[in-house]
């Protein structure tokens, strides 16, 4: 398994060598300010009590309170969480929002849990944290496997220990409960503005033809938004597998289909492909939204698509990144590609301690005008340095760090 973190520092000193950054500034980067561990004891179900280990890392608050999500997953680990953190802190960088980086896990298979056990390991990583959280220190949200309801139960339980009302102190909750409209939808939404403000550049057909790893949140979302817009999805995958069909496939039926089934095999009308096949599809445009190091060293000669839009946290290794800028085969990075979701965060943020209730279409209108100036600032500064767009977005957002950090 490669070390995600390692690869973010190798990502950290390819730009350190490009941009003449302090030499103390990049020293200073290479730590997060703080990485917590936590035991989590959980009542369970049949009366025993089970241990769970949780974490924050809090990585950077130059430009504002530490943001970023909370993972659920089995494999979750300290320096996946670093990493994760670190991208967080430039993501909001890049976005120019006011808000540092952080992010949040629990090593857990969050399907082993019956909702009562979910609910108090939840609660139990709050109580853990309630020092160090709240709407002007650090702000968590939904990840992987965590949903409106863990949010929900997570602002509960702090409310109880603080006696804070705002809600401001976690992102991601149900409506009802102070979340924003258009959440659910954010990081696909903004992948598709960076997308058509990029388009043109990235040299892609009016219509493209493409391939999308992962179907959860992102991955849905955006096959719905881009099939919508006329384009084509020859193929979806999931942890499981994938559907292929060269004309496209009906996204509405397929979102339908998985979840009467569980599952996208069997779906009619399409052919069934493997994780790695749908990497190596033919296409104008793959978009990875599912985990981190799809694209490494070992499969990026075998990527066929004209461009790469990252709507996952880290899908592509530096060995990759240098295979595939040699096959000129551009990426829109993740930093870019999927702060929509962090940029609409803050806006639930914002709306929570304003005690205000923005409109879907409010949300998007204020969304669309971030993103596109973003990603033009990020296309020039990747012209100015002659290196590709992720190293672009990784200058626009330590400089802006940089400007406010005090060494």
């Amino acid at each position: 398994m490669q070390n995600p973190f390692e690869n973010a520092m190798k990502q950290l000193d390819k730009v350190a060598k490009i941009k003449n950054f302090s030499e103390e500034f990049i020293t200073r980067l290479r730590q997060p300010d703080r990485d917590i561990r936590i035991s989590i004891p959980v009542k369970m179900d049949n009366g025993s009590t089970k241990i769970f280990e949780g974490y924050r890392v809090e990585y950077n608050n130059a430009l504002g309170p530490y943001k970023g999500g909370i993972r659920y997953h089995q494999d979750t680990e300290i320096n996946e969480v670093k990493a994760l953190a670190f991208w967080m802190a430039l993501k909001c960088a890049v976005a120019g929002i006011p808000m540092g980086g952080g992010k949040g896990g629990i090593t857990v298979n969050p399907k082993e849990l019956s909702k009562g056990e979910l609910e108090r390991l939840s609660r139990g990583w709050v109580r853990k944290l309630s020092d160090i959280l709240g709407p002007k220190k650090d702000v968590p949200a939904p990840d992987v496997n965590t949903t409106p309801e863990i949010m929900a139960w997570m602002n509960d339980e702090y409310q109880k220990i603080t006696g804070d009302k705002t809600g401001a102190m976690i992102t991601g909750k149900p409506l009802d409960k102070g979340g924003s409209e258009g959440r659910g939808t954010a990081t696909a939404q903004g992948g598709f503005f960076v997308f058509e403000a990029l388009k043109k550049e990235l040299n892609l057909p009016e219509k493209c033809k493409i391939a999308i790893q992962g179907f959860g949140n992102a991955g849905s979302y955006a096959a719905l938004i881009w099939s919508k817009a006329g384009h084509t999805i020859l193929a979806i995958s999931d942890s499981k597998g994938g559907v292929y069909n060269e004309k496209g496939l009906d996204i509405e039926k397929l979102m339908k289909y998985k979840k009467d089934t569980g599952s996208l095999s069997g779906f009619p009308d399409a052919k069934e492909i493997t994780n790695e096949k749908l990497l190596e599809t033919e296409c104008d445009l793959l978009i990875p939204a599912a985990f981190e190091n799809q694209i490494t060293g070992a499969n990026a000669d075998k990527v066929k698509a004209k461009a790469i839009l990252e709507l996952a946290n880290g899908p592509i290794n530096p060995e990759a990144d240098e295979i595939l800028y040699k096959k000129n085969i551009p990426i829109v990075p993740d930093i870019l590609a999927n702060s929509g979701g962090v940029t609409v965060s803050y806006f639930e943020w914002d709306q929570n301690l304003k005690n205000e209730h923005w409109s879907e279409k409010e949300v998007f209108d204020k969304l669309r005008p971030i993103l596109e100036d973003s990603a033009k600032k990020i296309l020039a500064k990747s012209k100015e340095s002659n290196t590709d767009l992720r190293c672009g977005a990784f200058i626009l957002a330590l400089e802006r760090i940089e400007a406010k950090i005090t060494l």
